[in-house]
């Protein structure tokens, strides 16, 4: 059996103040450290999750504009706002129309309405001819909608992110070739 002095078990082994007033310092001054690189840290993983959320809407709507404008027989009305298409003898008009207030991208078939695009901060329509400016890629501009062979569009989305708008992207732009026509 061991037997142990009472001079082991005291043997002057507690913290001074001191000591604990440096250990609260230190530890302060790890957390100063510490607390910015985790804000920016969760900024940046809710900036990279919206701009990747924002990102997949815009191209599952401009996949549907291509599509579908590819696919149209002409365009029969036209503002820099709303384009309007027909679908041929017998099928409803396609109409796409943005709505400044709403911030949204309207899809509009007959009576079938459908939202493509939300937080759209600016959309824009444009049409040209098909044949290019001499020497560039550029396409003359058109006023007329049946003369239309070439429609571009351009947008800008974003959302609020921790009190701030932030953009998915400066701009996404389209340049898509009516084919029917």
């Amino acid at each position: 059996m061991c037997t142990r002095t009472k001079e082991f078990y005291h043997s002057g082994s507690a913290a001074t103040l001191v000591e604990y007033l440096i250990g609260m310092g230190i530890a302060g001054l790890v957390m100063l450290i510490l607390a910015p690189m985790t804000f920016y840290g969760g900024r940046s993983f809710a900036g990279l999750a919206n701009y990747t959320d924002l990102n997949v809407s815009s191209v599952a709507a401009l996949d549907r504009l291509t599509k579908e404008i590819r696919q149209a027989s002409g365009l029969i009305a036209y503002t820099t706002n709303q384009i309007t298409f027909t679908n041929g003898v017998g099928n409803p008009n396609i109409s796409y129309s943005y709505l400044p207030g709403e911030r949204t991208l309207v899809r509009q078939e007959g009576a079938d309405t459908k939202v493509l695009l939300r937080e759209c901060d600016f959309l824009q329509f444009n049409i040209y001819q098909r044949f290019p400016v001499a020497g560039t890629y550029d396409q003359y501009p058109t006023a007329n909608p049946t003369n239309c062979k070439v429609v571009t569009i351009r947008w800008v989305c974003s959302r609020r992110m921790l009190g701030a708008r932030v953009n998915t992207e400066d701009v996404q732009t389209a340049k898509v070739v009516i084919r029917k026509h």
